[in-house]
């Protein structure tokens, strides 16, 4: 995407978001402190951490599928209250229904905004698009996690939404499966300039894939840093500008969990 970027570019501020969570004897996880980020429209962006840095938890409150004790999320001028077809979210493990076929997969979101007879065209052009072509009336136990998570992204992808957000959707694929669903993210991502959001302990994916990276500290999270990767697409993994961002990142956070961080606004 282009880097003369406005105010007018932005599509989601979140400002000044801390989440904390309580059980019933009082104590307490500080998830989330002081949370400052704006996404620009039609952006890839990666979020990185530690584990339990709070990755997932800022993610599901830009789903609405969460609430933050203070601080706010305004997706083009519009508090987020709750969900919306308009963020697409794609799980760990697809979260496909079992009972569905790819296809029903696919266009359950057409359905239940009741849309579905006038755009039944789009679910057969986005089996093609993730290249699922002859799997149609299969069930999700009858194809692979790679397939499967295509099916994911399609059904996220197929209401049109303002937002992708991507809960480490990779991580359990194998290293070929997890290349390919990168590149296909890649050519949605081109075709739709659906703003797109990853949640990923993968460096090397976050660098492959994004425009900018999020570093985050360990809990409570707090932005380290956020660094702009800045180089062409097709990227090559192998290469020297690559694989000096991808030290560098790697340095920033051993010292994102080596050390308190200052709050970092943008």
């Amino acid at each position: 995407m282009s880097r003369n970027l406005s105010a007018a570019d932005i599509i989601l501020r979140i400002e000044n978001v801390n989440r904390t969570y309580y059980d019933n004897s009082d104590n307490h996880v500080e998830a989330l402190s002081n949370i400052n980020l704006n996404v620009y429209r039609g952006e890839f962006l990666s979020i990185i951490g530690s584990s339990g840095c709070g990755k997932t938890t800022l993610l599901r409150l830009i789903a609405g599928l969460d609430k933050p004790e203070s601080g706010s999320l305004i997706l083009d001028g519009e508090q987020i209250t709750g969900p919306d077809p308009e963020r697409g979210y794609v799980f760990q493990h697809g979260g496909l229904f079992q009972w569905l076929t790819v296809e029903k997969n696919i266009a359950t979101g057409l359905k239940a905004r009741h849309v579905y007879r006038e755009n039944k065209e789009k679910v057969k052009n986005f089996i093609e698009l993730i290249g699922l072509n002859g799997f149609e009336k299969a069930f999700p136990h009858q194809i692979s996690g790679g397939m499967a998570q295509r099916v994911a992204i399609a059904r996220a992808l197929i209401n049109n939404p303002k937002l992708l957000l991507l809960d480490e959707p990779m991580g359990a694929l194998d290293s070929f499966t997890r290349a390919d669903i990168q590149d296909k993210l890649l050519q949605l991502h081109r075709e739709n300039n659906t703003t797109m959001i990853l949640v990923t302990h993968d460096v090397d994916e976050a660098i492959y894939l994004s425009d900018r990276v999020v570093i985050m500290t360990p809990r409570p999270g707090k932005i380290s840093e956020i660094m702009e990767i800045g180089l062409p697409h097709p990227r090559h993994r192998g290469g020297s500008e690559f694989l000096s961002i991808r030290r560098s990142i790697l340095e920033k956070l051993q010292l994102a969990s080596a050390m308190p961080q200052p709050e970092y606004n943008i």
